[in-house]
């Protein structure tokens, strides 16, 4: 998508893109289902689940980049590191109390609003269609998630706004990454002295504890929609422009709503119906080409 009119990838490079894409996304909605259910019901605290998350989609990205060439080189950076390992513990606080679809909306607004900010000031401009489609989605959230809902805690709103920053600096990372896999094992291997930090002052405040229910959804977490979901977006990442990926992420909480009402029980009604189309049309306006683009 960042591609110019001399390089126009392949409808077959396309699709590929988008099933990438998709299952990215499918990846994110699923760690705030993951986190919802473990750490609002009590079946694990926040730093162990973190360590676990971290520790896990480590071990795993590891064992498929050495199995797969044992010579290849890990990628990834200290600041790639940090990023990561700040968006997971906060993300982890925040949604102790927060809902997941307020969470998500919160989380994804500073994660568009950072990754917007960035394009702008590095020269990329969204254009009108862009901005547009940008806003209806946002507003189409906004509609779908704060009326009717109980106010979050601005302790923990600001935890999660400090999530989505440290997640949009990630993403922003990772469109230089030449090598994605090797660039996401290298990021969770360097986060790892602060899962490591974490258990020890869990354990140390006599605050750890896990559940097999807990450890289920942290390894779940860590394995599936962590390590192999972000090894697939620093894929994607680096195809796009930083207000796409950016607005890509506002159907997160759409596809968060949507998994809360197949796996939790939650009531599917014609607003969340109505409301996500109009998410996912804005979504497909500020990233699909116009007609003479395309």
């Amino acid at each position: 998508m960042r591609s110019n009119e001399s390089s126009i990838p392949s409808p077959t490079t396309q699709l590929r893109l988008i099933a990438y894409i998709a299952i990215s996304m499918l990846a994110f909605a699923a760690n705030s289902i993951f986190c919802r259910v473990a750490l609002m019901q009590g079946k694990i605290d926040p730093e162990s689940f973190t360590t676990v998350r971290l520790l896990s989609g480590g071990l795993f990205l590891w064992c498929v980049v050495k199995f797969g060439s044992p010579s290849r080189p890990l990628r990834g950076s200290w600041s790639g590191g940090l990023g990561l390992f700040l968006y997971a513990y906060a993300f982890s606080i925040a949604y102790v109390s927060l809902g997941a679809g307020i969470g998500a909306l919160i989380l994804f607004g500073a994660v568009q609003v950072t990754m917007f900010a960035y394009g702008w000031i590095r020269g990329e401009r969204a254009g009108s269609r862009g901005v547009v489609g940008m806003l209806i989605a946002f507003m189409g959230l906004v509609a779908l998630l704060l009326p009717g809902a109980n106010s979050p805690q601005l302790g923990s709103a600001l935890v999660m706004i400090s999530s989505g920053v440290a997640w949009g600096v990630y993403s922003l990372l990772g469109r230089g990454a030449a090598d994605p896999l090797a660039a996401t094992t290298g990021n969770f291997v360097r986060a790892l002295p602060g899962a490591a930090l974490l258990a020890a002052y869990a354990i140390w405040r006599d605050e750890a504890f896990i559940t097999g229910t807990g450890l289920a959804y942290a390894l779940a977490s860590g394995v599936l929609a962590s390590g192999l979901g972000y090894a697939i977006w620093y894929h994607v990442v680096k195809c796009l422009a930083a207000y796409q990926a950016a607005t890509l992420q506002l159907t997160v909480p759409i596809m968060a709503s949507i998994g809360g009402v197949m796996l939790l029980g939650e009531n599917l009604t014609t607003r969340l119906v109505v409301i996500s189309l109009v998410v996912l049309g804005g979504v497909a306006i500020a990233i699909l080409p116009s007609g003479k683009a395309a």
